[in-house]
């Protein structure tokens, strides 16, 4: 008999930015390392023989906090990878569910009749990752075995284990880092427990029973936007300063204008599905030389604040010039915006300097692609 511990990767860059990560091969986040950390401490009292991984960096790093008290090394299986979803790879869910709601609404809530060109269905995800799990079982006859996976790959090894429909709402998406245990003799698989994620409790995670909204973007040119954009900036440095003194409305929607026409995609206008919800700005000519994107304004509307969606534009941001192949990103922050400072360093930005502003000192903060952000 083989014992198997079967368990979900860690949060990556595409759970929190809600963006679509099938194959594309993210990062880990900063909570992503502090799950890393206490799933090492829940698993490292327990018996392991050996260890196998989606070939996948967030499935890999999971893996690490196996090895941190288990000296094993790692296998890597491209059959244990995540759905591929094709044409929506690295595509953020609140566009896609704008552009194909009926599609959408299918990958989501009919996963049997889900199919997409160019990606693959649910039924080929359940049968590669099954005779994967079964060759690994197989070959570890007697011994104790971790094997880290992703979300919809479990479900659909789990839908194969227990006999149920990919539709059947009983059947769970595991939470990330979330631990599924079972025995594998005489060619099947039983099922002892599934999503056990009792290791995170301390972490003081919020209800994942809770869905966020999927903010969605389009790309504007200012000019079209004019009004809008003036607005939104005037009111964030309202907000920011208690105050319009200082404030140019022309200068920065010219600024603004020059950026659109270096990088048709810097002026990002945001959606809650049909409403207006915030702005983004970047400045992709600015350290450019130095290898270094710039975000010019991150701006949600009032009603949207305080509810964890600031960062599907900070994503939007991030990946845009790590597509671009930038190294960093970088932006400025004014002392008097704490709940701005929390938010950046809670994601990973760091201070570097600051500088003199009207309204006292302007830091200059950075984050940096591949670092650990803790």
């Amino acid at each position: 008999m083989t014992e198997i511990y079967l368990i979900r990767h860690t949060q990556a860059e595409g759970n929190l930015y809600r963006a679509m990560q099938g194959h594309w091969d993210g990062d880990v986040t900063a909570l992503g390392l502090r799950e890393i950390d206490a799933l090492a401490e829940r698993m490292r009292d327990v018996k392991i023989d050996a260890l196998y991984s989606s070939d996948l960096k967030r499935a890999m790093l999971t893996a690490g906090a196996i090895r941190r008290y288990h000296d094993l090394p790692l296998h890597t299986e491209r059959d244990l990878r995540e759905i591929n979803v094709g044409p929506w790879e690295a595509r953020f869910f609140g566009d896609v569910s704008w552009e194909q709601p009926e599609m959408m609404d299918t990958f989501i809530h009919r996963a049997e009749e889900f199919a997409l060109d160019g990606a693959e269905r649910y039924d080929d995800v359940r049968r590669r990752a099954a005779a994967a799990l079964t060759a690994i079982a197989e070959e570890n006859a007697g011994k104790v075995v971790a094997v880290v996976s992703h979300g919809v790959t479990i479900r659909c090894l789990l839908s194969y284990m227990l006999g149920k429909s990919l539709d059947d709402p009983t059947l769970p998406i595991c939470g990330n880092t979330g631990l599924c245990h079972l025995f594998y003799e005489n060619g099947r698989f039983r099922v002892d427990s599934v999503n056990d994620c009792k290791h995170l409790a301390a972490l003081s995670l919020p209800d994942q029973r809770i869905r966020t909204n999927n903010l969605r973007g389009e790309f504007v040119d200012p000019v079209s936007a004019a009004d809008y954009y003036r607005a939104s900036y005037a009111d964030a440095w309202r907000s920011t300063h208690g105050t319009l003194d200082g404030f140019d409305a022309e200068t920065y929607f010219a600024a603004a204008c020059e950026h659109h026409g270096d990088d048709p995609e810097a002026i990002i206008r945001i959606f809650d599905a049909g409403k207006s919800a915030g702005l983004i700005d970047l400045d992709s000519r600015r350290g450019a030389h130095a290898g270094y994107g710039w975000i010019s304004l991150l701006y949600l509307e009032e009603p949207y604040r305080g509810r964890e969606l600031g960062v599907q534009l900070l994503g939007r941001a991030l990946m845009h010039y790590s597509i671009m192949g930038r190294r960093s990103v970088r932006l400025q922050v004014a002392e008097d915006n704490t709940r701005a400072l929390r938010f950046y360093e809670k994601h990973g930005f760091r201070r570097l300097s600051y500088e003199r502003g009207r309204f006292g000192k302007l830091y200059l903060m950075e984050y940096r692609f591949g670092e650990s952000h803790v």
